[in-house]
């Protein structure tokens, strides 16, 4: 029976029916096998990545609805047209179809659904937790102190964890504020175990020094606990406590100690007014709201923890026109609490879609209860207000920078002879120091302004290091013969339409013959090289059958040309530092048989530096965590081999 049904629609489209029908046939011949279960499908365009993630109560009736042309929107239509082939995963329950949708839409990036493009992780505030039992070296051990410090990734250290803020830079403050309050250390087990004397954080009153003994343990875990207590929102506690110990040392005429407690107090009391937020029953909160004009979303994200204000995003996820608030606001949840719990409480502008089921969807993946709420009276509606407002603010200096660039590049346009205006511009250079740890760079900017997520770095393989041109000749034949196996038809968005070259005619006539030999000779080309005296603003621009041509200094696109050169010799020094740093870090431990980097990192905490394992005897090697005699002696003997 299928064989026949298959026949019969492939009769149907050589009568001469649309692409729409073609992709409705596929789904039909689908539909007849698929449960009537929970579950995750997928519709799959002609390169085999997924056009469309949707999640469905009912596979079954889900897809079916896929082949009723009359009731999809023109989005949904222009998708079933392009799906080849449908894939799925039946789920449990509907709640981990949605977990399920989220983690798919990420991974994968279908162009036919609402996405939110954010691929930073976020930062958090650690206090690591002392080790159980005490050391009783004489020397202090880092792993009795705690230290207080930055952290973003997998939380695999025990300790306190504080957040998510914003930004680093939102982390950066509050520990400047919370070390000269609490004085608790930042540095590296490292450095602490090294140290012989004070740094310069004792000195100017952010650290207690412990690593020298200037500060007993059970002291040391006192300004811990406390810092833990701050951040866990018991303010008054402790700065009721720190006033009491400042009355009991002005009572003793300790009025040096006194004025230190003052300090702290007024330090710990200025962080308190700048972060707190009073909102009766509002503690652990995210307020999320957002603003629609000309098209877009701009979605504005408070992070608000233990009363504090921990800092705001803006986001701004792609969708179709004619897609909801309502929709947008629940795949906007959906996916930004993908990789991060969701706060107990979520004030919103707008309630998304199916709320009780992404309420549930939340609330598991956080593993305790999660509540939607939008607010129509009070403080909590003046914090949405106050984020639906600078959302809205946020959208309208975007859309006016985006104006802007559209006539930019129209000028790029008339300047350089293209059809229209380029929707992505490439920019290449090459970066080492006498031919050592090269590297090659690709930059990308379009009508959105620089794509970073698209840049590219290319560690030269083959060129000769002090050959420039062999170098730049790598990374575009790397790059296009790439794009050409991955994309042969141009449909992905990253074949760009302008190529920007930093150098003059040879520079140039060099990359349009290699752009030749790959078969791309329809790509413009563009060099572009400073004047005699390697001035700014004296830029000559070359083109292939064309005189130089020279901007006037006050143009505006000479500015923006002068932008993208620069922004790509910024990328491929910063590229070049990295890779001659990591080459610096290397160190003849990496070449011991049987020290890999676990060991490695607990023998550099241990001894310090490389050079003081290399030095140490066999017995001091043996007491180095994780590090049994057999191996103790490979390190051992492998550093007095050919002394």
């Amino acid at each position: 029976m299928s064989h026949s049904t298959g026949s019969s629609e492939t009769r149907k489209l050589k009568r001469g029916a649309t692409s729409f029908d073609a992709g409705a046939a596929m789904l039909r011949a689908h539909i007849k096998t698929l449960p009537g279960q929970p579950g995750v499908y997928r519709m799959i365009g002609k390169d085999g990545t997924p056009l469309y993630v949707g999640k469905a109560k009912d596979l079954k009736k889900r897809v079916s609805s896929y082949t009723q042309r009359a009731r999809l929107p023109v989005r949904l239509q222009r998708m079933v047209a392009r799906a080849v082939n449908l894939e799925i995963t039946v789920t449990p329950t509907e709640t981990e179809a949605l977990l399920l949708e989220a983690n798919y839409i990420q991974k994968f990036l279908p162009p036919f659904n609402i996405l939110l493009r954010d691929d930073k992780s976020y930062p958090y505030i650690l206090i690591t937790k002392p080790q159980e039992p005490a050391s009783n070296g004489a020397k202090p051990d880092p792993q009795d102190f705690p230290l207080i410090a930055k952290h973003r990734g997998a939380k695999k250290r025990k300790g306190w964890y504080f957040g998510p803020f914003a930004s680093g830079g939102a982390v950066t403050e509050t520990l400047t504020i919370l070390q000269r309050g609490f004085m608790v250390r930042n540095c590296s087990d490292g450095f602490f175990a090294n140290r012989s004397r004070p740094c310069l954080q004792y000195h100017i009153k952010r650290c207690t020094a412990p690593c020298v003994g200037r500060v007993t343990r059970e002291d040391y875990a006192v300004q811990v606990q406390d810092a833990v207590d701050f951040l866990k929102g018991r303010n008054q506690d402790i700065q009721q406590k720190l006033a009491s110990q400042m009355q009991e040392a002005s009572d003793v005429t300790n009025f040096e100690q006194a004025a230190k407690l003052r300090d702290r107090i007024k330090i710990l009391t200025s962080m308190q007014t700048k972060q707190s937020i009073h909102v009766a029953g509002l503690n652990d909160a995210d307020i999320v709201a957002m603003h629609r004009d000309g098209g877009k979303t701009a979605v504005q994200v408070f992070f608000f923890r233990q009363g504090r204000n921990y800092g705001a995003r803006t986001f701004t996820p792609t969708h179709d026109k004619d897609q909801k608030p309502a929709e947008v606001m629940a795949a906007f949840l959906i996916q930004f609490y993908a990789d991060k719990p969701a706060p107990p409480t979520l004030l919103l502008d707008t309630l998304p879609e199916e709320q009780t089921l992404l309420a549930q969807a939340l609330s598991e993946r956080a593993e305790h209860k999660v509540r939607l709420l939008v607010p129509h009276s009070g403080d909590k509606k003046r914090l949405v207000d106050m984020a639906q407002k600078n959302a809205q603010q946020y959208l309208a200096r975007s859309l006016a920078e985006r104006d802007e660039q559209g006539r930019l590049l129209q000028r790029v346009a008339d300047i350089f002879g293209l059809a229209e205006p380029p929707k992505r511009i490439e920019v290449y250079d090459n970066s080492h120091i006498q031919g050592a740890h090269a590297v090659g760079a690709m930059i990308a900017a379009g009508p959105e302004g620089f794509l970073k997520k698209t840049y590219r770095k290319f560690n030269i393989k083959q060129a000769q290091t002090n050959d420039d041109f062999g170098m730049m000749r790598e990374v575009l034949t790397r790059r296009f013969r790439r794009l050409i196996d991955e994309d042969p038809a141009r449909t992905s968005g990253m074949w760009p339409d302008l190529l920007l070259i930093d150098g003059g005619e040879g520079q140039l006539n060099k990359v349009i013959e290699v752009m030749g030999e790959l078969g791309l000779p329809d790509i413009t080309i563009v060099g572009i090289a400073k004047g005699v005296d390697r001035n700014a603003g004296n830029e000559r621009f070359f083109m292939q059958g064309k005189p130089p041509l020279s901007l006037p200094h006050e143009d505006a696109v000479l500015y923006y040309l002068q932008r993208l050169r620069d922004e790509a010799h910024r990328f491929a020094i910063g590229t070049h530092r990295a890779r001659r740093t990591k080459a610096i870090g290397q160190s003849r431990l990496d070449e011991v048989p049987g020290v890999g980097a676990t060991r490695k990192k607990a023998l550099l905490h241990h001894f310090g530096s490389a050079k003081a394992v290399e030095a140490a005897g066999l017995e001091e090697l043996m007491r180095a965590p994780g590090v049994s005699r057999s191996t103790a002696q490979k390190i051992h003997d492998y550093f007095r081999e050919g002394r």
